[in-house]
């Protein structure tokens, strides 16, 4: 999927989740039933939101911050998911699953977002089709992620899956005023993202800096060459 796609499809859930689009659609009854029913919350970075395991009660929106969700393995590493920036809704597949969550959400950053309670999100996906219709191009658009994360991990050498990966973050996470991917990660979370070993991606992170492709202060990355790193990950966007 292309980025302008990609964008389309998180304009259209937030054109369609927030307080004046629902009045404007909703009956007056169901309105009030969102409005009272719905949650402000805070996290803290490094605060869990949801763990694995855990019944679903509702959903969650962000607002502002960034997350991540996680599986532990047989081993008990974690294996980093996806990214959840702002705008997006986690925790709805598992409900609409009808099963507990199967991966933990936690902080990356300091986290404010809404929780919608369980029966009111699936009341409001039966007497709204706005929100019916943009949730299945969500579902629809993180099931092709899921299909390409499996591309991306088998077909790729771990270079290339370094240079896509950076690539991505910066699409989908942004950037801070000074062009660094709006999300610090250690060395370990990187390894984990492109499965490699830990040393593997310090050593992919150095020479990607002599090489000029990267810039990097810290944990923090910018991007500097965004063409050879395209070129080096086959990434199309």
């Amino acid at each position: 999927m292309s980025q302008e796609q990609q964008i389309a499809i998180e304009e259209r859930f937030a054109r369609v989740f927030n307080d004046k689009s629902f009045k404007e659609r909703l009956s007056s009854i169901d309105f009030e039933k969102y409005i009272n029913g719905k949650k402000r919350l805070s996290f803290q970075k490094h605060d869990t939101i949801f763990e694995d395991g855990e019944t679903p009660k509702g959903v969650f929106v962000l607002e502002k911050g960034a997350a991540k969700l996680s599986k532990s393995g047989a081993f008990g590493k974690d294996q980093i998911l996806r990214f959840i920036k702002e705008g997006d809704i986690i925790g709805y597949r598992s409900l609409l699953c009808g099963e507990n969550f199967q991966a933990k959400a936690e902080a990356m950053t300091d986290i404010e977002c809404i929780f919608l309670p369980a029966d009111i999100f699936m009341y409001l996906l039966e007497v709204d089709p706005q929100l019916s219709f943009a949730m299945l191009q969500k579902i629809s658009y993180e099931l092709g992620e899921s299909s390409n994360t499996i591309t991306f991990l088998a077909q790729k050498t771990v270079r290339e899956r370094l240079a896509e990966i950076l690539i991505l973050l910066e699409q989908k996470l942004g950037v801070d005023p000074e062009g660094f991917i709006k999300i610090s990660l250690t060395r370990e979370e990187i390894a984990n993202i492109i499965g490699t070993a830990t040393e593997s991606a310090i050593r992919l992170i150095s020479e990607f800096k002599q090489d000029s492709l990267i810039e990097v202060d810290g944990r923090n990355i910018k991007i500097l060459n965004h063409d050879k790193l395209m070129k080096l990950g086959h990434v199309v966007l």
